[in-house]
């Protein structure tokens, strides 16, 4: 069973996930259709056009589902509203590696994750070593690569 569990995730996050939410809705009917128009071909059993809707059927079922009930235990939360001295999600946070070369995260929600731009999840492991933290405070975090260090420089809201 799953916990009810409140999802934080920014405004953003929340808007992709409802539209994602819509387009999966709107393929269900034509789903049905390819069903109906493979089952019409007769035999089922070796019918790949039937077989294939009804797979991808599931697929797009499991999918509505999953964002139904992360959309369900939203919780929307806008870093400008937010202030203080420790890193809580949705703060945009720069950190000074091992060289003193300034790296920069923004804490948010799994679906808005995007190491490339900077976007980390609050459940990685650099996210969970960041949340309560201040500036100053030092942080040693496990890694594919190996341990590295970081050194909370910055705390941003923004």
């Amino acid at each position: 069973m799953a916990t009810m569990e409140k999802v934080p995730m920014l405004a953003e996050g929340y808007e992709r996930l409802t539209a994602d939410l819509k387009a999966l809705r709107a393929e269900r009917p034509k789903i049905v259709d390819a069903i109906e128009e493979a089952r019409a071909h007769g035999d089922l059993s070796e019918n790949a056009e039937y077989h294939a809707a009804k797979e991808r059927q599931g697929q797009v079922e499991a999918q509505i589902s999953e964002i139904e009930d992360r959309v369900s235990r939203a919780q929307i939360i806008d870093p400008a509203s937010l202030s203080g001295d420790k890193i809580v999600f949705g703060a945009t946070v720069t950190l000074l590696d091992e060289d003193d070369k300034p790296v920069k995260y923004q804490i948010v929600g799994q679906t808005e994750a995007e190491a490339s731009k900077g976007r980390i999840s609050y459940n990685s492991p650099i996210g969970r070593a960041l949340i309560g933290k201040e500036v100053g405070d030092e942080i040693e975090v496990t890694v594919p690569s190996g341990d590295k260090f970081y050194l909370v420089d910055k705390i941003e809201f923004i």
